[in-house]
């Protein structure tokens, strides 16, 4: 019985030990042209290869957007680096990725992104339970002034945390 207890604890602290954290991309560019109206947590399929490549942090989702195509919601322009340690079997950098999504949702997005000035974009890429999550966002286009209203907000948050520290 005490064996049992040390083999459980062994295995609590092997459970224990810190990974190294997974990454996460930002769509920076999407963050600063479009305003964000609402946004939804999808799955992406993907191959084992792609996944090696995410996991040591080199792609660019900053060109990516997703489109409706027979009823599926597919995530294009993604680029994902050839794996430099795969084989033969390496997938293409930039081919299109099916998000997984229930049909209703599918539905849902598809209705408002036919809106006139409507896109979905991918927000954010992440590790979620050892998953690739895509946050995919509803987004509109911002205007010249509105990114210069953005700026000033900034300036005078910074000069308000500048004057506190003070």
């Amino acid at each position: 019985m005490a064996r049992m207890k040390q083999v459980r604890e062994a295995a609590k602290a092997e459970r224990a030990v810190k990974k190294a954290p997974e990454p996460s991309f930002d769509n920076r560019r999407a963050r600063h042209e479009y305003e964000k109206l609402e946004s939804l947590e999808t799955g992406i399929a993907l191959t084992g290869t792609e996944i090696k490549t995410i996991r040591q942090g080199t792609i660019s989702i900053n060109e990516a957007f997703a489109r409706l195509r027979d009823g599926e919601l597919w995530l294009m322009n993604l680029t994902i680096p050839v794996y430099k340690e795969g084989s033969y079997f390496n997938h293409e950098p930039n081919r299109p990725r099916k998000l997984l999504l229930h049909r209703e949702q599918i539905a849902r997005l598809a209705g408002r992104a036919a809106e006139k000035g409507l896109t979905l974009v991918p927000w954010r890429m992440y590790f979620k339970n050892g998953r690739v999550k895509i946050e995919l966002a509803l987004v509109k286009g911002k205007k010249l002034w509105d990114r210069r209203r953005d700026i000033q907000a900034r300036d005078v948050e910074r000069e308000i945390a500048r004057s506190v520290s003070r």
